[in-house]
């Protein structure tokens, strides 16, 4: 059978290769420890459980609109009034099945082929994946732990040609936990007003900063380039329900008309349920969400302090998301592996520990570590670290 040649260029997700390895060991017994996946550990909250049940017993179990139910828009709608400032309406937001899709159908409603986006590295694995998946070119900066792995307005600048039509901003970021200052939003705002470049603001782990940090909207910081950005959020990290697929987007009502179009006839409507249950998430109890935030901010601190003490690795400490980005490179090549990747798949298989090697994320010298784990856990995980270490140390 021959495949469309859009399939062979693209990369597999390293973040589910590595879980779904880690639960294969499992499954065969051993005791492995998993600092790859990027899900909270906690359960979704029962108060939005016992929505989604509700609204099933009641038969709200139809189809709804593609673009998802006017109550959950509507209650996005006041989110972003509320909690970040902005003034969007019901016709501005469109619910999708989780923030990926909301960010597969922005590229398929804008893209030509050819058409070129910034992506800032490291990056969150599925970035230049989507962008080839509608005729795109990712286009890779090289940001520097010097800078915290942040783009500068210089590097954008340089970066953007006629074809340029976006550029990814993914704050607080996956996979290094970095948070744009307003100073530096409005920096890159001027560059993209300035070129007319759509601004793609992924704001997924907006709700999970740390140490009284916050994490603006570019669209806080510069009003003024609101209808050439487009606002990515979800349900999945600030309310532990990854597997309910839910996210959406707030953009330009002509760009949201465009991105129901491609649902309508891919997905559909996001499920019927898991809608009710993200309207509770939204417009109930916030309790669950301080609660889980303070969790992570305890280990941050705790897991940092002791991944500190480990030789050859190194880590600027995150302000949020719930990863740390470690440089690994010294490490591996002390241990007289080739590169890190190799070294992570011998810490799997011998230590029984888990990472993603940062070559998916477009940075080969490191691995990113979750958090989103028990503190007991990522305690011990790191100690195998440290004695798979010695015990490689040439």
């Amino acid at each position: 059978m021959q495949f469309a040649s859009r399939v062979k260029t693209i990369t597999p997700s390293s973040t589910l290769q590595i879980t779904a390895k880690a639960n294969a060991l499992k499954a065969e017994g051993l005791n492995v420890i998993s600092l790859g996946a990027g899900e909270p550990d906690f359960n979704t909250p029962q108060a939005i459980i016992d929505a989604a049940f509700r609204a099933a017993e009641s038969g709200k179990t139809k189809y709804t609109p593609t673009a998802g139910i006017p109550e959950l828009k509507k209650a996005i709608v006041e989110k972003l009034r509320h909690d970040q400032g902005l003034s969007y309406h019901e016709k501005n937001i469109i619910i999708t099945n989780g923030a990926k899709h909301a960010l597969y159908l922005i590229f398929q409603a804008i893209l030509n082929p050819g058409d070129e986006v910034i992506i800032p590295a490291p990056y969150w694995v599925s970035y230049p994946e989507q962008v080839k998946l509608a005729d795109g070119v990712p286009v890779i900066i090289e940001t520097s732990e010097d800078h915290d792995f942040k783009i500068t307005p210089k590097q954008l600048e340089a970066a953007i040609h006629r074809r340029t039509k976006a550029v990814i901003i993914n704050s607080p970021s996956n996979p290094t936990g970095m948070i744009y200052t307003e100073d530096e939003l409005r920096a890159i705002g001027r560059l993209c007003q300035r070129h007319g470049i759509i601004v793609i603001s992924d704001e997924i782990y907006e709700k999970l900063v740390y140490h009284g940090e916050h994490a603006p909207s570019i669209v806080e910081v510069m009003p003024e380039i609101k209808d050439q950005t487009i606002i990515v959020n979800g349900f999945s990290k600030s309310h532990a329900m990854t597997g309910w697929r839910i996210g959406y987007a707030a953009a330009d009502e002509a760009l949201i008309q465009a991105m129901t179009k491609v649902a309508s006839h891919s997905t559909s409507n996001p499920a019927s349920v898991s809608q009710y249950a993200a309207l509770e998430a939204y417009t109930g109890s916030k309790d669950s969400v301080t609660v889980m935030r303070q969790a992570f901010e305890e280990r941050l601190d705790k897991a940092y302090e002791r991944l500190s003490k480990i030789p050859g690795l190194r880590c600027v400490k995150p302000k949020g998301a719930f990863y740390f980005f470690v440089h690994a490179k010294d490490a591996a090549i002390n241990n007289g592996f080739n590169s890190v990747t190799e070294w992570a798949q011998a810490l799997l298989e011998e230590a029984h520990v888990a990472v993603i090697p940062g070559e998916g994320f477009g940075a080969p010298d490191y691995i990113r570590l979750s958090y989103a784990t028990s503190l007991d856990q990522i305690l011990e995980a790191l100690d195998r670290i440290e004695a798979f270490i010695r015990k490689h140390q040439k």
